[in-house]
């Protein structure tokens, strides 16, 4: 009886020495760990006969992949997953398509480009004309007092002559106006919307902003990044449902795109009220994640003077809410746009010897907020800058920063980063800071920036992606949306062809970056700026399952045309777009 007791034990010892040997088995790899755990299960969808890009470079390439509850549990040949087939199991052929991971729009506005699908579009207008009829078509529909919203302007596509109240103000009598540039910098109000905000001769700039004049004096209507505070205010705060509305229609015009993950810097830019993005967070995006209505997943940027409530809410809960929410960090302004003429630079604007543009945060209070909120530990700093001067700035500034908080992985980030000084893209590789670019911003001005800037400096300082890569800088591609449409695939192309509407030759071809670096650019390197390259960014096992299937499949033909669609969106491992129907 003894032994058998003995033996007993000793069984159940191997046994349990087994399993945790098998448990605490060394993780060095993702790879490792799941290949194991997916060993012992059964795939929920397995896709097969694709090509399959998948941003992970100990794998670029592979055919086949098996997902279950949402995650990636193997990547490879046909071969590798025929073992997961079960009854059950979903198989995809996909017959030599190409799939990509989930794209990653690494800047947008999320709620406010959802609202804005439904107010005055102004993009592509390109005539004074266009402009009034737009306008006067939206006030047609809208009772006495309401206010009349939209953007997307350009006042180059009309040879560059800023709107004005005068344009519209015989239309639009009885409702106030604001329409924004689609920058964001800038934004023309009508008389009435003047008189509202007490906006008169005697206005003086603020710090940060222009309120401009007629030579006599008279307010013209534009209203330049921190001057938008004296009207923004006066505008009736958007309604919950009307905002909670507007991500689902943000988030569905996402999915068509090929986007899984957006990094939202809000409703935030000069002169806006700082609470809109944490309204938002409760409001609208916990709100639709407790109630199962999520459709993307969003990493959200907060105002940098609102940077120890983050800290407050990180301690709190950590940086992952939910499979859906995740908290980034703080955001803030160095200058302008080009567009706007507000652009910070060394040197004055050609047409302008006296605006070298604005600095819209005064660089004591930008150093101390981003000191303090980087010393608390907040993992990503976010800091615009468009002209080469504001550029230097904040290098200069991440730079003290990072000294004299100390090394760790900080991952800084620079918001554009559209026009460098000579010099300037090697410091963000050797400063190891991330580079968060739009692609088809350039699209818009290649051919403005050589008659503000002058031909020498647009042709050698302006979207610098290929020296940005040489100098080992980090690129993360987005679309400021709505500043420009979500479309990756558009940023893609863009990145590689540099070709502007009616060009036939590049804008700056020794820019131009091959197709794996954008795609890297649109998924890992997006993934990993915002510290989300655990769970996303590659095709790899272990991360969550989302994908996109192309309408091409030919690699070649991709590298040289970029021509292709998007045929299908999936998150977690479910298709998203096109709808399933029930």
């Amino acid at each position: 009886m003894e032994i058998t007791k003995k033996n007993l034990l000793i069984l159940l010892s191997a046994s349990v020495a087994a399993v945790l040997a098998i448990f605490f088995l060394p993780t060095t790899t993702t790879t490792k760990w799941w290949s194991l755990k997916s060993s012992l299960e059964v795939a929920d969808l397995v896709v097969t006969n694709a090509i399959i890009y998948t941003s992970d470079s100990s794998l670029p390439f592979a055919e086949a992949m098996a997902i279950r509850d949402g995650r990636i549990i193997r990547i490879g040949n046909h071969s590798s997953v025929q073992d997961l087939l079960r009854h059950g199991t979903t198989k995809m052929n996909l017959k030599g398509k190409i799939v990509v991971p989930g794209f990653i729009d690494s800047h947008v506005h999320f709620i406010s480009g959802g609202l804005q699908m439904v107010q005055v579009e102004l993009y592509g207008v390109n005539s004074k004309d266009e402009f009034v009829r737009k306008v006067k078509e939206a006030v047609r529909d809208k009772d006495q007092g309401c206010w009349i919203l939209g953007g997307g302007w350009n006042n180059d596509l009309w040879g560059g002559e800023p709107p004005a109240a005068s344009w519209i103000d015989d239309i639009t009598r009885n409702n106030p106006v604001w329409l924004s540039r689609m920058d964001g910098h800038m934004g023309l109000a009508n008389s009435l919307a003047l008189k509202v905000a007490g906006i008169t001769n005697y206005t003086e700039d603020p710090v940060g902003g222009t309120v401009m004049k007629t030579a006599g004096g008279e307010p013209t209507g534009l209203l330049i990044d921190s001057a938008m505070k004296l009207l923004l205010p006066c505008i009736p705060e958007v309604s919950v449902d009307d905002r909670r509305n507007a991500l689902v229609r943000a988030s569905k015009f996402a999915l068509m795109r090929g986007v899984t993950t957006v990094v939202d810097f809000g409703r935030y830019f000069p002169g806006a009220e700082v609470n809109n993005v944490w309204e938002d967070l409760s409001d609208v995006y916990q709100w639709a994640d407790s109630r199962g209505q999520m459709l993307v997943r969003v990493c959200l940027f907060f105002p940098m003077e609102t940077w120890s409530r983050l800290l407050d809410l990180v301690n709190r809960t950590g940086r992952v809410l939910s499979q859906w929410i995740y908290l980034g960090g703080v955001k803030a302004f160095s200058d302008g746009s080009l567009g706007s003429s507000s652009a910070l630079f060394h040197e004055p604007y050609m047409n302008e010897p006296d605006n070298y543009g604005l600095q819209v945060t005064q660089i004591d209070t930008l150093y101390n907020m981003t000191l303090a909120s980087d010393k608390s530990g907040l993992q990503v700093v976010a800091i615009h800058a468009i002209g080469d001067r504001a550029n230097d700035l904040i290098l200069d500034l991440y730079e003290s920063v990072a000294s004299s908080n100390g090394r760790r992985d900080r991952r800084f980030r620079v918001e554009h980063a559209q026009h460098l000084a000579p010099g300037t893209a090697a410091r963000f590789g050797e400063q190891r800071i991330i580079v968060s670019v739009q692609p088809d911003h350039l699209l818009d001005d290649a051919d403005s920036a050589g008659k503000k800037l002058g031909m020498e400096r647009a042709t050698t300082g302006s979207y610098l992606f290929r020296s940005l890569l040489a100098s080992n800088a980090m690129l993360a591609f987005g679309s400021d949306w709505p500043v420009a449409k979500i479309n990756p695939l558009s940023g893609i192309k863009t990145a590689m062809k540099r070709k502007p509407p009616g060009w036939e030759s590049s804008w700056i071809p020794s820019e131009c970056v091959t197709l794996n670096d954008a795609l890297n650019a649109s998924t890992i390197s997006a993934a990993y700026a915002s510290f989300l390259d655990k769970d996303l960014g590659s095709l790899s096992p272990g991360k969550l399952a989302d994908f996109v299937v192309l309408s091409t499949n030919s690699w070649n033909h991709l590298e040289e045309e970029v021509s292709a669609s998007v045929e299908a969106t999936y998150v977690g491992g479910i298709q998203a777009y096109p709808p399933l129907t029930s």
